[in-house]
């Protein structure tokens, strides 16, 4: 199961959403996107909670009111953290996160620490976390599908990108053909290379012996 859930709609269209339990965390863990922002609790257990951003975002585009949304919402999924103030929320991109088969259920690390901020959660604020309740929707996604779905698109696109790349490069080369033959023409017709009739009656040569010089 996991829960989505829609970040205030005058930052713009964003989804939040997090798994039921560890065991749902795993699958959400092996199957992000690259859009994906993940939050956690720093140095307690609670909720893993991500955030998806539009294509060509990054998490230095995060709007400061989903970022709070994002904050809040982790705080109050964290059995520990909901009761205490000051607590401090980190989040990092989806692709920084680290799993190795030693580690427990749930349980990540990062591949750059250096990609990992920290943003300090004050208090609980219920009118935000009330706000992003109202708003849950429980859905059962096939993870690995919507993943492969994904990777095909993206796949598709590169292969798509290509071709135009391929198209593109041929119609450079046949534009510099034609330039190359345009610019032999000329210098074929240069004036003072040819020969008029003019020039033909200069010579006061017959048409008989001109042949003759022809041949």
């Amino acid at each position: 199961m996991v829960f989505y859930f829609k970040a205030r709609p005058e930052s713009g269209d964003y989804t939040i959403f997090m798994g039921l339990d560890k065991y749902e965390n795993e699958e959400l863990i092996k199957y992000g996107f690259p859009e994906d922002i993940w939050f956690h609790v720093d140095k307690m257990s609670s909720a893993h909670v991500y955030l998806r951003l539009n294509k060509g975002q990054t998490f230095d585009d995060i709007p400061e009111g989903v970022l709070e949304d994002c904050a809040q919402l982790v705080k109050a999924n964290s059995i520990q953290g909901n009761k205490v103030n000051n607590v401090d929320v980190v989040y990092t991109p989806w692709q920084n996160l680290k799993k190795t088969a030693s580690m427990d259920v749930g349980q990540v690390s990062f591949h750059n620490p250096k990609m990992v901020r920290t943003v300090k959660v004050e208090k609980r604020i219920n009118e935000i976390v009330n706000r992003l309740n109202r708003t849950k929707v429980e859905r059962k996604p096939d993870l690995k599908a919507e993943r492969e779905a994904v990777n095909a698109a993206e796949r598709a696109e590169r292969k798509q990108q290509l071709r135009e790349k391929k198209r593109r490069e041929e119609m450079d080369r046949l534009e510099k053909e034609r330039q190359a033959e345009m610019r032999s023409y000329k210098n074929l017709m240069v004036a003072d290379k040819m020969t008029s009739n003019k020039d033909i009656a200069s010579t006061n040569k017959s048409l008989q012996e001109l042949e003759e010089d022809f041949m």
